[in-house]
């Protein structure tokens, strides 16, 4: 990586592609296109859902495939429709963020997401920075990518990072605790989602 584009990266400046607008999910919370997220918590993977029923056209997933935590098409049908889904298993470690890198640069849907065992070195979230920028450049679409990391997450140099942890009333009212743990230009904060549907109160 040269000292320019790492200097790119540390700024506070948008990386935004011009006309593409940042990504609105769960109200009026918004996610920058063209930059990696990330999103922890034990709930990780429905906020995840959730993300990608606000978007239009495939979604990229990326998981290991000696790992737990398989979605299942009749759980992810209240969130979004499980045919936009392309599933992505690489048997080695090292290939995880190596697809998400190249799906990025590629710039051919508007969601990549790596659901990791543990959270990526700070080089390694520069690369998917770099390769995101690229490919809102060069390809159809400026992508979003997310990374889903264990426990409190913790990756060094993402755009934001999530919480979802669930929080269910003994009435059966279904209710979850999200966090806003790191953003570039806003501050931590928590809101409660309520429903099926995760509305904020």
């Amino acid at each position: 990586m040269t000292a320019a584009a790492a200097a790119h990266l540390l700024t506070r400046t948008s990386h935004r592609r011009p006309g593409a607008a940042p990504v609105t999910f769960l109200g009026d919370l918004t996610l920058d296109r063209a930059r990696v997220h990330e999103f922890c918590g034990t709930a990780r993977r429905r906020l995840a859902l959730k993300l990608a029923g606000t978007l239009a056209g495939p979604v990229f997933w990326i998981r290991p495939a000696w790992g737990a935590g398989q979605l299942h098409a009749e759980g992810m049908t209240g969130l979004v429709d499980p045919s936009r889904f392309i599933f992505f298993t690489p048997k080695r470690p090292e290939d995880l963020l190596w697809t998400m890198e190249e799906a990025l640069r590629a710039g051919l849907v508007p969601l990549v997401v790596a659901d990791l065992p543990g959270p990526p070195g700070l080089t390694a979230v520069r690369r998917l920075h770099l390769a995101a920028e690229t490919g809102a450049k060069e390809g159809r679409v400026a992508p979003l990518g997310l990374i889903l990391t264990p426990d409190t997450g913790g990756a060094p140099g993402v755009e934001t990072r999530w919480s979802l942890t669930p929080q269910h009333a003994s009435g059966g009212t279904e209710a979850w605790r999200l966090d806003r743990l790191r953003a570039r230009m806003q501050p931590e904060r928590s809101w409660r989602l309520t429903g099926p549907g995760m509305t904020a109160d």
